[in-house]
């Protein structure tokens, strides 16, 4: 099998935000049987390296395309979009919401209280941030070549959805796992 161009590709979805989450399970779970390395066992050393290439690649096509997140990421790359790097604006009044919710995390904690409506409220703006991304990129769709603005408001809406999935994992008590 030749090495494919993006990830997309490589399992064969078309290249768009809103994808059949369970058909990517599908076409993943297919593939790996396929790719499987104990079912290569007695094969050449370079017919092993290969198969474990596929493998890998095809794990990492799996694991961005099935997160949302990250699949949005991986898809404003593949269009030409800005990275987080080169474009760190977000919404001041956002900011300031963050800022009151890291405060009122810390509030929360001191006091011995429990977290948990905190997280849902987060994980509410989170799932908030991605459906207006996914509705961004739907608009995009259409067009042969999205527009630069565009693509960084697409970008400034998946800096917020980064800052929330940072609180979260601050408020889980979980590393940063860049």
């Amino acid at each position: 099998m030749p090495t494919m161009s993006d990830y997309y590709e490589r399992l064969g979805l078309p290249r768009r935000f809103s994808i059949d989450e369970a058909e990517v399970e599908r076409r993943y779970l297919a593939q790996s049987r396929q790719f499987h390395p104990d079912f290569h066992g007695g094969a050449s050393d370079a017919d092993q390296l290969f198969v474990i290439e596929q493998t890998a690649s095809l794990n990492q096509a799996y694991t961005t395309l099935k997160d949302p997140f990250r699949r949005a990421e991986y898809l404003l790359s593949l269009l030409g979009g800005p990275t987080a790097g080169q474009e760190k604006s977000q919404d001041q009044s956002f900011l300031m919401q963050m800022m009151e919710t890291r405060e009122q995390m810390d509030e929360i904690r001191a006091a011995g209280g429990s977290l948990s409506e905190l997280e849902a409220d987060l994980m509410g703006q989170f799932s908030v941030v991605i459906a207006d991304v996914a509705s961004r990129f739907a608009k995009i769709e259409s067009q042969p070549t999205p527009l630069p603005t565009e693509l960084v408001d697409i970008r400034r809406h998946l800096n917020a959805a980064r800052t929330i999935q940072s609180l979260l994992r601050d408020l889980r008590g979980t590393p940063d796992r860049g």
